[in-house]
């Protein structure tokens, strides 16, 4: 296919044919993601309570396994799979999309979608990287800080201020976060959304993620940011403000992917 048929702004490669996009379009996607959660409220809450609450229940198992070194990644790593868990979020964004009826159980249709076994298998990849990060927080704290972690969180942030190496916890923790982050980023920007979308392999998936990643490196880097900082916005009330930022984030990767990548 020559580039004059494509789409404007289209880029021309095997496999699904990927635009390049701006500024305006993150906005956009923003903006048609608050629409759909405002649209289906119940749905949502129903399905994004859950979020709250596993990160409660995660920092408190950190916490409770004198683990608190690795209290900040276990919250910092809803970014790396919060793309497999939002599965059910762009199959309701698709449905009100294409004007079907919505319900709340209609999130579940993703378990008898063709693209299931894909989606599991992209899945256990983003969560093979969430333990690998859990695994170089811990080796980057033992080689910062070092010694036995305290067990009481005052004692832990006392420990953390007394060290002459908390400015290298600090700065090499977030390096390495932002290279877990980034990886996540390029792997499944849109990966998700279209083996839903199209059912294509996980490979393709991927790859066509990379290149949208590759066409638009200054708009994908910005909207990771914005996802960062709207999944901090979402933990500092204690977990609750997932339940919001979780599907308008979900909602707006659905949009995302439709202005990334051009209709078959």
């Amino acid at each position: 296919m020559s580039d004059l048929s494509l789409p404007a702004g289209a880029v021309a490669a095997p496999g699904p044919v990927v635009r390049r996009i701006d500024l305006a379009d993150l906005r956009g996607a923003l903006a048609e993601g608050w629409r759909d959660f405002l649209a289906i409220p119940t749905q949502l809450v129903f399905l994004c309570i859950l979020y709250p609450i596993i990160g409660l229940v995660a920092a408190r198992v950190a916490v409770g396994n004198n683990l608190l070194p690795l209290a900040f990644p276990l919250v910092a790593g809803f970014a790396l799979v919060g793309p497999v868990l939002a599965i059910g979020l762009y199959e309701l964004s698709r449905r009100r999309e294409a004007g079907l009826p919505v319900s709340w159980l209609n999130a579940f249709d993703v378990l008898r979608s063709p693209a299931m076994l894909s989606v599991a298998v992209l899945g256990g990849v983003l969560f093979v990287i969430f333990f690998a990060w859990l695994g170089a927080a811990r080796a980057i704290y033992a080689l910062t800080v070092g010694g036995e972690a305290p067990s009481a969180v005052g004692d832990f942030i006392a420990t953390i201020q007394a060290s002459p190496h908390a400015w290298e916890l600090l700065v090499v923790g977030n390096a390495i976060g932002f290279l877990f982050a980034l990886l996540v980023l390029t792997i499944a920007a849109v990966s998700f959304p279209l083996l839903l979308d199209r059912n294509v392999s996980p490979l393709v998936a991927v790859q066509t993620s990379v290149r949208a990643v590759v066409v638009n490196p200054t708009t994908m880097l910005a909207w990771g940011l914005v996802v960062a900082a709207v999944l901090l916005l979402g933990c500092l009330p204690l977990f609750v403000g997932l339940a919001v930022a979780m599907p308008v984030l979900g909602h707006a990767t659905w949009h995302l992917y439709r202005r990334v990548v051009a209709p078959a």
